[in-house]
């Protein structure tokens, strides 16, 4: 299936109905009173958010939603049916704002969430709703409120705790298919992963956290080359970034120190916010280094770059390392979420209890 994260969408709810003007006509009643009913709403337009979904490829080549109105109002006192809401499901993590102004309008943040993005038009007044003990004969009548109509963008960003960044073939898809169950293409030639994948790393009962994939990182990504720029807003709700450097490069003449740089240059340019996030580095590929060159060799790198975060070593291919990483990014993961949590309201029943006795 492919993959979309940027729509653009025109909604338009349904108009109000419009009132009626009538007045009953029975036999053997010389003077009928109003009776004219009101119209019925417009039907809304929803979003929900839908945990099933993890595209936003339905809505570019359904670009037009549109609810249907309401009944117009009747005589004999019948008011008109609301038209029918319609609802569009979209992934969990949609950004709905509007394509005029830019504003943003809704986030989908949980599943099941549902919010309004287009109300429908009330329905209008029949004559009914006029009458009164000084105009018992009244005929105005309103005709029913427009619907709204807007043209709104959607854009995706992934729910993800962790995201990996790094050069193409670097080895993020051989790691994120080594500690969760997702199953990207794995290939040996750059480019392999064309758009994001997330896995659920597994770390113990009850233990996890979402890793996202997003296809490499090359020097000039924020002006436009390379795929990485386009996807680089997916890890704008990550917690933590992962830099796999690959230290051990097929080409003598690439230079990882280097290409570690690039990435974090880029990073800066197309988001300060996003450059300033916790980052850890991950040295990929040591199953590529003999075991007694090592140690110095990361050691050299480190200097090199002026590292002073956290560093591992790893091997995606063989698992090696891998099992102290995630346990590692976990327990930072968790003291996140702990931090973020909101605090909960004190229980008034032992508010009094909790306040020290004043004499």
């Amino acid at each position: 299936m492919k993959f979309v994260d940027e729509a653009f969408i025109d909604v338009a709810a349904g108009d109000g109905g419009n009132g009626c003007s009538s007045f009953r006509r029975e036999k053997f009643r010389e003077f009928g009173g109003p009776d004219g009913g009101n119209g019925g709403r417009g039907g809304h337009v929803f979003a929900l958010a839908d945990p099933n979904l993890n595209t936003l490829v339905d809505f570019r080549y359904a670009r037009r939603h549109e609810a249907r109105r309401g009944q117009h109002g009747m005589g004999s006192d019948m008011f008109g049916a609301a038209g029918d809401d319609i609802t569009l499901r979209m992934p969990v993590g949609t950004i709905i704002s509007d394509a005029d102004t830019g504003e943003v309008l809704h986030e989908l943040l949980q599943p099941g969430q549902a919010v309004l993005v287009a109300k429908g038009g009330d329905g209008g007044f029949g004559n009914l709703h006029f009458k009164s003990s000084t105009n018992r004969a009244p005929r105005q009548k309103t005709p029913g409120w427009p619907g709204e109509k807007r043209s709104l963008k959607l854009e995706l960003k992934v729910l993800a705790d962790v995201g990996l960044l790094g050069m193409p073939n670097a080895g993020k898809s051989t790691f994120i298919a080594a500690v969760s169950n997702a199953r990207p293409k794995i290939a040996d030639y750059p480019f392999t992963t064309l758009y994001p994948n997330l896995g659920v790393v597994r770390v113990g009962p009850e233990q996890s956290f979402v890793v996202a994939d997003i296809p490499g990182l090359i020097e000039g990504a924020s002006e436009g080359a390379g795929l990485g720029h386009q996807f680089l807003r997916h890890l704008q709700r990550t917690r933590l970034l992962l830099h796999i450097v690959d230290i051990a490069p097929f080409d003598e003449g690439v230079d990882p120190v280097v290409q570690a740089r690039a990435i974090v240059a880029e990073l800066k340019k197309y988001d300060p916010s996003l450059h300033a996030k916790p980052r850890w580095l991950v040295l990929n590929k040591l199953d590529m280094v003999p075991p007694a060159e090592r140690e110095a060799r990361v050691r050299e790198f480190v200097r090199r770059l002026r590292w002073k975060g956290p560093v591992f070593q790893i091997s995606a291919l063989t698992r090696e390392g891998c099992e102290p990483l995630i346990q590692a990014v976990y327990q930072f993961v968790r003291a996140q979420q702990v931090a973020d949590a909101p605090a909960e309201p004190p229980d008034p029943r032992f508010a009094d209890a909790a306040e020290p006795h004043q004499k």
